[in-house]
């Protein structure tokens, strides 16, 4: 496949240029100026091509559209520590917000389960067109998703867990626990007879505290992102920070820190109390102290098809454009690990594009054309 006479936003180079895009196989295979094929080629005509939007941080597939709680499979409300959930076993590609989200450009997406729990299972990322879900995942597990502050105080209030305190404290006994299970299984050296009897929760949360994969801490007031960063200091484990809506407040600490953030909703009502700094600011703020930002919908909170107009309106509110469309592409990729294959036009990876008539950060632009893995969208 061959598309002639694009304007390439790549998410690399901050200016946009003219030039053709090769696809073999699924993958960019080449990007220049005047490129040729045996076959037929689709003239873009001056339409805009970037990269296939990404999402950090969303709960598409799982938490169903229009169908209340039947539809919703992302919170195991009967127990607050759950790291053996699996987001592969709920997601459900025939669920019409996938599509949705697909037909706007958003082609990546990580996604898991909801906030209710202090620990809710691992995450996976997956590519938006697929009718089996093990086609579409290009990485599972993507992290351990964890949840501080209200959520897990308002969901498991009547079951002893009434303070921020003492969601810390499910985290830290599960870590406590995993650690020494851990250490036990390896003083074994494969022998079966001297293994720790079997805890499938110990289990999930071995790459954990590998660092095969990291901790990703739902936190939006910035004692909870406080509390995240000291957990994962005490255990030495990798953390992403999810919705970090206070971090404008401690930007500085953020900074030092350097792990991933992922920021929003904000396209919302400040629903909760630690809500009530929520502001489009945010993104902007921490991205000129040198954190690396994505902007989420946390869909359905907000549609998946507006990620784009969330990354428009931080700028709005004062963010860099070429960092707001890094902030949808490249950002959220690292952040989820899979920037190798997609968030960015270059040669050798994924063949995801969104063709844009306009700005797609401009609410008034139009989503011609969507190619996941090198084939069109129908």
């Amino acid at each position: 496949m061959l598309l002639k006479n694009g304007l390439i936003h790549d998410a690399v180079h901050p200016q946009p240029y003219w030039a053709d895009i090769l696809v073999e196989d699924g993958k960019i295979r080449a990007i220049g100026a005047d490129l040729k094929t045996e076959g037929e080629y689709t003239d873009l005509q001056g339409l805009g091509v970037y990269p296939g939007f990404v999402e950090a941080h969303c709960h598409l597939g799982l938490d169903g559209y229009g169908i209340g709680f039947e539809g919703a499979d992302y919170n195991e409300m009967g127990d607050i520590c759950t790291p053996q959930l699996r987001a592969i076993d709920s997601f459900n590609p025939f669920d019409p917000s996938v599509r949705q989200a697909a037909l706007a450009g958003v082609t990546t997406v990580a996604t898991g389960q909801g906030s209710a729990n202090a620990i809710g299972g691992t995450w996976i990322a997956v590519k938006t067109a697929g009718i089996c879900v093990d086609d579409m995942v290009i990485k599972d597990p993507v992290a351990m998703k964890c949840a501080l502050g209200e959520n897990p105080k308002r969901c498991y209030r009547e079951k002893g867990n009434s303070a921020r305190m003492s969601t810390a404290a499910v985290l830290r006994n599960m870590l406590f626990k995993a650690r020494q299970y851990l250490a036990k299984k390896e003083a074994a050296a494969g022998d079966i007879s001297k293994e720790p009897a079997f805890d499938f929760k110990c289990e999930a949360m071995i790459p954990v505290l590998k660092k095969e994969i990291p901790l990703k801490i739902h936190a939006h007031q910035a004692n909870d992102i406080l509390t995240a960063l000291r957990l994962a200091r005490e255990f030495d484990v990798d953390l992403t920070l999810e919705h970090c809506t206070e971090g404008h407040l401690i930007a500085d600490i953020l900074a030092e820190a350097g792990c991933p953030i992922a920021v929003g909703p904000a396209l919302t009502h400040a629903s909760k109390f630690e809500l009530q700094n929520l502001s489009w600011t945010t993104p902007a703020v921490l991205t000129a102290k040198g954190c690396r930002v994505s902007i989420i919908t946390d869909s359905p909170v907000v549609p998946q098809y507006y990620l784009p107009l969330c990354a428009g309106l931080a700028v709005k509110a004062g963010m860099d454009p070429f960092e707001a469309l890094r902030a949808i592409t490249i950002n959220p990729a690292r952040h989820i690990g899979a920037a190798d294959r997609v968030g960015s036009l270059e040669i050798g990876k994924d063949a995801d594009l969104a063709v844009y008539a306009g700005d797609p950060l401009v609410s008034d632009s139009v989503c011609r054309m969507v190619f996941i893995n090198g084939k069109p969208l129908r």
